[in-house]
């Protein structure tokens, strides 16, 4: 078994899209998947699986989804491991006891550098953002609401669905996937 992290983009914000956490450990039980815990109330979860790739799982998690909520939902999966790499790559790590300021937007598939060549840092001090393999790290030293960096940002330079987590969740969610 292998335990996998999923994160579901834009769900629980606002009045829209609302998922309660309990039906959605029940969701994931229901696909078979084992020792599903839930963070927060946005859309994080920790289960056990046999090994699969995380685009089969996606799948089947949003396709589910749809049918019992009627919603079609989004999601980004990493392995415990992978966690543990975004975790170690931290270009900002004089920034981690910060947590609520530092995020990273993972992403369905691999940063194409080519996409943010034009974004000029200078345009959005002192908010900072360094990019991963399938990751974007964001350094928002005057929090998220008073950011620079546009809230689509991601999503018109990224070829693939993206969402974000703080660092406090990051190391959470790491923290029960070794659990």
């Amino acid at each position: 078994m292998v335990k996998y992290a999923v994160l579901l983009r834009g769900v629980n914000l606002g009045s829209n899209r609302r998922i309660a956490m309990q039906d959605l450990r029940a969701l994931l039980a229901g696909l078979g998947y084992q020792e599903v815990r839930t963070l927060l109330q946005s859309g994080n979860a920790v289960f056990a699986a046999p090994r699969r790739k995380p685009e089969a799982l996606c799948t089947e998690i949003s396709e589910r989804m749809g049918t019992e909520f009627g919603m079609k939902i989004g999601c980004v999966i990493r392995t415990a491991d992978e966690l543990a790499a975004v975790v170690d790559a931290n270009p900002f790590p004089d920034k981690a006891s910060q947590g609520s300021k530092l995020a990273v937007t993972f992403l369905a598939g691999p940063v194409d550098p080519a996409r943010f060549a034009d974004a000029d840092p200078a345009d959005f001090a002192p908010d900072e953002f360094r990019l991963g393999e399938r990751e974007i790290y964001t350094w928002l030293p005057n929090g998220f609401s008073n950011s620079k960096i546009p809230v689509n940002f991601w999503d018109k330079r990224a070829d693939h669905l993206a969402t974000t987590r703080n660092w406090n969740t990051v190391t959470k969610l790491l923290a029960m996937a070794r659990d």
